[in-house]
């Protein structure tokens, strides 16, 4: 049996270590060894947090999400007009066949 070499961290679990490593009550050698997460790898998910936290609190994000929300709604009324025009053909294709 191969034992997989990349380990996968939960979202919140890289928040909780980035969050530590934010406090900076503990080393990042302590951090790494309680985790068994690579330094790097601690620094990495803690400038991430540190860029990503401006997005919380600004009003992008929320117009992002808005946008988002009336890309998908109006899909969804294209898809409901694409099945109305296939009823409707197929309604007449059966009508011409008789």
């Amino acid at each position: 049996m191969q034992k997989s070499l990349r380990k996968v961290h939960t979202p919140k679990l890289k928040v909780k270590i980035a969050l530590e490593a934010l406090k900076a009550e503990k080393t990042m050698a302590q951090i790494s060894g309680l985790y068994g997460v690579h330094s790097t790898q601690i620094s990495a998910w803690k400038k991430r947090l540190l860029e990503g936290a401006e997005d919380i609190f600004s009003q992008k994000r929320k117009k992002r999400e808005q946008n988002k929300d009336e890309f998908i709604n109006s899909l969804y009324e294209r898809i409901g007009k694409k099945d109305v025009e296939i009823a409707f053909l197929k309604k007449n294709i059966g009508i011409i066949d008789n």
